[in-house]
């Protein structure tokens, strides 16, 4: 298992996967990985597009991207909650915790170049029903330091929600987003980015629980990405600025004030077979022998101009 921060590379209101081209798309998103992200990103090796990466790993030129969470204070205000460094990865500057897992070493096939997908389902309002196996989810922290981080992400519904945490969170909320882990073995991409994946037909994994036969349709085991962000909501607990209802105050950038909507995208970009070797060897966390890192420091020096002019951080 690989797990390793990717600090934010910009907030820009465009969507290669699901709105190539399109300037603007419909919604803010945050974007970490490589500096070849752009409105439009035909399906290529991107991994020789891009001259630096905001991942530790610095061969990894991917890019992950997830919609933005705002807070609607009483007064109809939006103010955008910033990202805050998850537990454990250093001087990242927000962005995200990716995650690659495996079963074992050489028992999953790495991405090919040009491959990408979306999890998640962003008009969704109401909970998938997956128990023990969401595939999104969000923790509220209740204390500072990750206060109430005892347990693996999205395995239990006393402590994970599917959607947003209906009370203040004192120690920010991290959100999680779990991606398939069956391929079809021939499609790099489908027309809605989901169909050429799958689940096993034993249904959704949980993070740390990835076997399970994959489907004849869909035959290929790869990686489960899993992607974390700690939405930093400590300025944000007032219950004077909450509605005055008592209802929760958050809303995903796409206008979903329930949190079921959460999704996320991935563009493959790791160089050549990197990410293979790594599967393969048995790699844990930010260390990998396979693999050369570099400090956050130069991480997050590497950023992306963005192309949609306009206030992302708030509005009345």
């Amino acid at each position: 298992m690989l797990r390793f921060g990717c600090s934010q590379a910009v907030i820009d209101r465009i969507d290669p996967l699901v709105d190539p081209g399109k300037v603007p798309s419909p919604h803010v998103h945050q974007v970490v990985g490589g500096n070849a992200f752009n409105a439009s990103m035909p399906v290529t090796d991107i991994a020789t597009k891009a001259s630096c990466t905001s991942c530790s790993f610095d061969q990894d030129f991917s890019n992950y991207w997830t919609a933005n969470v705002y807070f609607k204070a009483r007064n109809g205000s939006y103010h955008r909650v910033p990202q805050m460094v998850n537990d454990a990865i250093g001087s990242a500057n927000g962005g995200v915790t990716v995650y690659y897992t495996s079963p074992g070493p050489k028992q999953t096939t790495a991405f090919k170049p040009g491959f990408r997908m979306f999890s998640g389902e962003a008009s969704r309002r109401v909970s998938a029903g997956l128990g023990k196996n969401m595939q999104s989810c969000f923790r509220c922290y209740t204390g500072p330091n990750f206060q109430g981080n005892v347990q693996s992400p999205c395995m239990d519904p006393k402590l994970d929600t599917e959607g947003f945490p209906k009370t203040p969170c004192p120690g920010g909320i991290r959100s999680s987003v779990l991606f398939p882990i069956c391929w079809d073995g021939k499609n790099l991409d489908s027309p809605n980015h989901i169909d050429h994946v799958a689940h096993p037909t034993s249904g959704a994994t949980s993070f740390t629980v990835v076997g399970g036969k994959c489907p004849a349709t869909h035959p290929v085991k790869i990686p489960q990405i899993h992607l974390e962000i700690v939405w930093d909501t400590r300025n944000f607990n007032k219950k004077e600025d909450w509605p005055a209802d008592g209802s929760q105050p958050l809303v995903l950038s796409h206008g979903d004030p329930t949190g079921f909507g959460q999704h996320g995208d991935y563009v493959f970009g790791w160089k050549d077979d990197t990410l293979q070797k790594a599967m393969d060897n048995s790699c844990f966390g930010a260390t990998c022998k396979t693999l050369t890192t570099q400090n956050f420091a130069a991480a997050n020096k590497c950023v992306v101009k963005s192309v949609v002019k306009e206030n992302t951080d708030g509005c009345k």
